[in-house]
C-alpha cells in the first residue's frame, strides 16, 4: 500500500471526497462580474476653534508689548501659558460630600473634569487623615485657558460685590499672577437654587514674564481691570 501511494499521490487542491460540489473562484476585482466598490467617503476638514482673546493677543497685544518694552523679536514677548484654579475645602474632614459638591461646580464652570486633592500626611489637630480629600484643582490651557480668561474678565469680575478694581499687588515675583474669589456664585455657570454651599477659589495665571512689570502689563493688555492708583503730583513750592 505504501508504495501505490507513493505512485500515485494526490494532487493539491483536489476536492474532498465527502461528495460536496467545489466551491466556484471568486471574480477578481475588476470583472463585469464583481460587486460595484463604493467611492471613498470625502471627510470634512476639521474646524478650528480660536478663541477670541488668542485672536486679540496676536493682532493687538504683541504690537503694544513690542513698542512698550523694545522687543527686538515677536517671540520675546511674554504670553499666557496656563491657568490654574484650586478650591480648598476645610469642612471636609466633617463631610465629604462638600468635596464632591465643589468638584462638580468647578467642572460646570470651567468645562473639564478636575482633579481631587487629597490630604499628603495627617495632622490630628485638625482632624485630618492622611489621602482624605480636602478639595479640588484643574489647569486650564490653549484654548479652553483664552475662553475661561474671557468670561472670568467679561462676565464674572463685574458680578464680585462691591468691586473696585484687582489688586496689583499680588504677583510673585516672577510674573505670575494670584487672585482670590470669595464666592464662586459670581460665575454665571452657577445656579444659586442648588449649590450646597458658597466656595472660595483661588486662581492663578501663569505667564512667560520675567518680570511683574511685564506680566502686569499683558493681563492689562487683555483687559483685565487692575485697580486705577492716582498719581501723586507734587506741587511747585514758590
Amino acid at each position: 500500500m505504501s508504495d501505490e501511494k507513493q505512485k500515485n499521490p494526490k494532487p493539491k487542491g483536489a476536492p474532498k471526497a465527502s461528495g460536496a460540489p467545489p466551491k466556484a473562484p471568486k471574480p477578481p476585482k475588476g470583472e463585469p462580474g464583481a460587486p460595484p466598490k463604493a467611492p471613498p467617503k470625502e471627510r470634512k476638514p476639521r474646524e478650528r476653534v480660536v478663541a477670541r482673546l488668542a485672536e486679540t493677543y496676536k493682532r493687538d497685544v504683541i504690537p503694544v508689548l513690542i513698542k512698550r518694552f523694545k522687543y527686538k523679536s515677536a517671540m520675546q514677548v511674554p504670553r499666557l501659558e496656563k491657568v490654574a484654579i484650586n478650591i480648598g475645602v476645610g469642612e471636609a474632614t466633617q463631610d465629604a460630600k462638600l468635596v464632591e459638591a465643589a468638584a462638580r461646580d468647578l467642572e460646570a464652570i470651567v468645562g473639564q473634569k478636575v482633579v481631587i486633592t487629597r490630604a499628603k500626611k495627617s495632622i490630628s489637630n485638625f482632624k485630618l487623615r492622611e489621602k482624605m480629600p480636602i478639595g479640588c484643582r484643574v489647569t486650564l490651557r490653549r484654548a479652553h485657558m483664552y475662553e475661561f480668561l474671557d468670561r472670568f474678565i467679561s462676565v464674572s469680575v463685574p458680578r464680585i460685590r462691591d468691586f473696585r478694581g484687582l489688586s496689583d499687588k499680588s504677583f510673585d515675583g516672577r510674573g505670575n499672577y494670584t487672585i482670590g474669589i470669595k464666592e464662586h456664585t459670581v460665575f454665571p455657570e452657577i445656579d444659586v437654587d442648588k449649590i450646597t454651599k458658597v466656595f472660595g477659589m483661588d486662581i492663578t495665571f501663569v505667564t512667560t514674564a520675567k518680570t511683574d512689570q511685564e506680566a502686569y502689563e499683558l493681563l492689562k493688555a487683555f483687559g483685565m481691570p487692575f485697580v486705577k492708583r492716582q498719581e501723586v503730583m507734587e506741587t511747585p513750592t514758590t
